[in-house]
């Protein structure tokens, strides 16, 4: 349990770091790229083996990687979309009820059980999410433009069920550091990419702040991937029931957050969200 509240701890600073980058008037694109070398660059050092271009490319889990690297790349351009075309309650919603994907593919191709309470805490989880992503005087219109918001579902949920799918079968012992940094290095090449364009282009001006928030970003953003990957390679512990536990924990504990540090006002909705999702968390867990 202590590599799941690891993720969640870590994936929840990812929220806080990005707020502060609003505040701070930090260039988002720049800073997740930066965020992705030392990311990767982290993963490579923490790597108990040393990093070998031809194993690498031979092992069963690089093309997993290279795709995950290029999708981690593509959603946050979709959810920075979503954002400002849908609204952030509707980002939030599509991104966090994607917790419905991996925990679907855990019950049917993992075979995890499906008792009536642990089937109860994920409905209950759903419920939660989005009741505590919806803040006061948000209009959110699902039906309006679902193509974007569907892709951040989709992607969001592939993405973790990919993770956990390569954990399980194609992972070898002591192998997430290395695993990790690939991911990370295949979506800071995608960035880069995308950067020269914009330089090339003369649409793009660096900002130092940036380097610095990118930076800090990179070791939080690997942490909350190793922890998550530690976590599911845990025997005690089905991935449904961490999936579910992680993505209500996060939005709760950013709800939190966003109420104590930023002064956001909780509206009587998303205060019975933060109810919902404790009560769905302690039923999936003594499930």
């Amino acid at each position: 349990m202590i590599y799941l509240l690891f993720s969640i701890l870590s994936s929840t600073a990812i929220f806080v770091l990005f707020k502060l980058f609003d505040k701070y008037r930090i260039n988002t694109l720049q800073a997740i790229v930066v965020n992705y070398v030392t990311a990767s660059i982290l993963g490579l050092t923490l790597s108990s083996k040393p990093f070998n271009i031809s194993e690498t490319l031979e092992s069963d889990w690089f093309f997993g990687a290279f795709g995950l690297g290029m999708l981690f790349i593509f959603i946050f351009n979709i959810m920075a979309i979503v954002s400002q075309r849908n609204g952030l309650s509707v980002a939030s919603v599509a991104t966090k009820m994607s917790v419905v994907i991996p925990v679907i593919f855990g019950i049917y191709i993992y075979g995890e059980s499906t008792s009536l309470q642990k089937l109860l805490g994920i409905i209950l989880a759903l419920a939660a999410v989005v009741l505590v992503s919806i803040k006061p005087k948000s209009n959110v219109r699902l039906k309006n433009k679902l193509l974007l918001p569907f892709l951040l579902f989709l992607g969001s949920g592939i993405i973790d069920t990919s993770i956990k799918y390569i954990e399980t079968y194609f992972i070898e012992v002591n192998g997430i550091p290395l695993f990790s940094a690939t991911i990370f290095g295949f979506a800071a090449i995608t960035g880069l990419f995308v950067l020269i364009v914009k330089k090339l282009k003369g649409h793009l001006k660096f900002n130092k702040l940036s380097f610095i928030g990118g930076f800090v970003l990179g070791f939080v953003n690997y942490a909350s991937i190793y922890y998550l990957l530690k976590a599911l390679d845990h025997e005690s512990l089905e991935s449904s029931t961490i999936f579910t536990v992680n993505n209500v924990a996060i939005v709760m504990l950013s709800g939190l957050i966003g109420l104590i540090l930023f002064k956001e006002k909780l509206s009587t909705k998303n205060w019975l969200g933060v109810g919902v999702a404790i009560l769905s968390i302690l039923l999936v867990t003594l499930a």
